[in-house]
């Protein structure tokens, strides 16, 4: 059995594709994943700086986090399997569910991107709300002022202990939901609630392919697991 054939017959008979992406996509691109930066900016845990607790007892630390990871991310480019993606666009009905905040999708040129984690490179006021775009690799004061109203602008992502944005949510249940096939990419699968994806999609009939560097729980749910890059395995499939 040659599942990347098999997998590749699969998509060019399904008019709707969904791809789930996770930081081992990212990975590939040479950002280190998020469970991968113990203890390698100033000895702090990420997980530490990606709350809401975190950023009230001090949000310039917080920020001087995320400004790192723009510098990082900004000098990172998009991979083949973002391309891929992408490509894949142009013949069948794709969307993208990110776990991502990176916005590597969008680089490669995907249209159709959930970001159900936000995204690095907006921001969001924690006065007023308003939220807006700022691609620069860095900002030029920290932490950054609303120019509204003047108060704190927080990172746009989803930190630790908060719920994903409703309407992303929604768009992502409902995209699997009406899915042929769901790829799910560079994920562990464990990660609630974007873990809920996965049944969702099988419930509503859909093929389910994983494609990772090893196996991990989702593995014995799949109809086909594709072991290995991303960047490799992606560029075959859309041949």
């Amino acid at each position: 059995m040659n599942e990347v054939s098999d997998v590749r017959d699969w998509l060019r008979a399904s008019p709707r594709v969904i791809a789930l992406t996770g930081a081992g996509m990212s990975a590939e691109s040479g950002i280190p994943t998020f469970r991968g930066l113990d203890g390698l900016w100033r000895n702090y845990n990420p997980q530490d700086l990606a709350t809401p607790e975190a950023f009230e007892r001090n949000p310039t630390v917080v920020w001087e986090w995320y400004d790192w990871r723009r510098g990082l991310i900004a000098a990172a480019e998009p991979n083949p399997g973002h391309y891929a993606l992408a490509q894949l666009e142009a013949t069948n009905h794709v969307s993208i569910i990110s776990q991502n905040v990176d916005g590597l999708h969008t680089r490669a040129g995907s249209t159709h991107v959930i970001e159900i984690h936000g995204s690095i490179w907006r921001t969001r006021c924690t006065s007023c709300d308003r939220t807006q775009s700022n691609l620069k690799p860095h900002l030029t004061t920290l932490p950054p002022l609303c120019e509204d109203c003047g108060q704190l602008l927080r990172p746009g992502v989803v930190w630790f202990g908060e719920n994903l944005p409703p309407m992303a949510w929604e768009a992502s249940v409902e995209a699997v939901s009406t899915a042929d096939i769901l790829l799910v990419i560079g994920t562990s699968g464990i990660v609630y609630p974007a873990a809920q994806l996965v049944p969702i999609a099988k419930d509503a009939g859909a093929k389910v392919v994983e494609i990772n560097l090893e196996a991990t729980a989702l593995s014995s749910q799949v109809d086909a697991t594709l072991l290995g890059p991303s960047g490799q395995i992606l560029p075959k499939l859309v041949q």
